[in-house]
């Protein structure tokens, strides 16, 4: 079948291949088609080095296809399910899933040492457990989450963990109050769901933060008040709130740097909500004394700090009331083949979210 490969970590370009095939089936997995995976800044991130990954390996972690077959025990799936893929699937019985934090279950972590596939060269990895720039892949059962009919793949595959990650960031974990200001930094397609849920929570004004005028742009499509470049974000901090600092600031990009300034952006006792993926060498430096005289809440946000399964329930009855736009963020779509080209878009910041249709 034919996958996209990465054959080393910081390499700019995947190699489309059709010589992959898709291993690991037998109890307890299912085999799912891919029909559509959206392209997120973490391949990006996954492939130039910042976030550990094994290579040779397949990017893509935001899948939805039809499965094809299921191996002894799965009860819960057939062959023709529609399904969103989830990288970060909740084993159920770990200390973390007994505490009700199952995004911070590690099992979905621990399969992924695993390799997905094999070419005639030797093994090769998926992205986080999973790899979905490919025609098929297999899963743990756990991963794979039945989506209703209704639900077009290209906006299950966003559901799969942008729309989530950003949306909770502001429902689960920050539980943004009515009223509030709001500031994100970093408006790609996790930014904008941050924009999305702190509207949805009621903020009064929600001030989106990119260097990229068409990401601001679309920012203001999807419920900022005021979208603004990073060097005027001093100034509507200003206006704003007299000077004292955001209720609420979102850091959606990952590097130290922006963090910094989202603690700095955030008033004395208001809440940073750290979302972005960074790399582990980068450190954000705090003194001690700010730490307690500012009694800022630092509040890290992993896939949306919330029960996984419960916000993609959450999610589709947002879009399907029509409370939350996500056709609207898909603003590129291409086939397999081109998905270089995806990738220059997604790092020069033209595209707002990118749907790889797998045919």
């Amino acid at each position: 079948m034919r996958a996209a490969v990465l054959h080393e970590t910081g390499q700019e370009k995947l190699e489309v291949l059709d010589d992959v095939e898709a291993v690991g089936f037998g109890p307890g997995k299912v085999r799912i088609r891919v029909r559509a995976t959206g392209l997120c800044h973490s391949d990006v991130s996954a492939m130039s080095g910042v976030l550990p990954q094994p290579a040779p390996f397949v990017p893509g972690h935001e899948g939805a296809g039809e499965v094809l077959d299921v191996g002894d025990g799965v009860t819960a799936l057939k062959p023709g399910d529609r399904v969103v893929m989830c990288w970060l699937p909740a084993c159920g019985a770990c200390a973390s899933c007994r505490r009700g934090q199952t995004q911070l279950c590690l099992a979905g972590f621990l399969n992924a040492g695993t390799p997905n596939f094999r070419r005639p060269g030797g093994d090769v990895f998926g992205f986080a457990g999973t790899g979905t720039f490919t025609e098929e892949v297999v899963v743990d059962a756990g991963c794979a989450v039945p989506v209703p009919d209704d639900v077009p793949f290209d906006i299950a595959a966003l559901i799969g963990c942008g729309v989530t990650t950003g949306l909770g960031a502001a429902i689960n974990t920050a539980r943004v109050e009515a009223g509030s200001s709001v500031a994100v930094i970093g408006c790609g397609g996790v930014g904008i769901s941050a924009v999305q849920g702190a509207r949805l929570q009621g903020a009064a004004q929600i001030v989106a933060v990119d260097p990229v005028p068409s990401r601001r742009e679309a920012a203001l499509r999807f419920g900022a008040t005021e979208a603004v470049a990073p060097d005027a974000l001093a100034d509507a901090k200003q206006r704003i709130t007299a000077g004292e600092g955001f209720d609420y600031v979102f850091e959606v990009v990952g590097r130290s740097a922006t963090a910094r300034t989202a603690y700095d952006t955030t008033r004395r006792g208001g809440t940073l909500c750290v979302v972005g993926a960074g790399a582990m060498d980068d450190q954000l430096r705090l003194n001690m004394f700010e730490l307690f005289f500012d009694e800022k809440r630092i509040l890290p946000s992993l896939y949306g700090g919330g029960d996984v399964l419960r916000s993609y329930e959450r999610a589709i009855a947002l879009w399907r009331a029509g409370r939350i736009d996500l056709a609207g963020m898909i603003t590129h779509r291409v086939r397999l083949a081109e998905i270089n080209d995806a990738l220059e878009q997604m790092r020069t910041g033209e595209a707002l979210r990118t749907c790889v249709e797998i045919r």
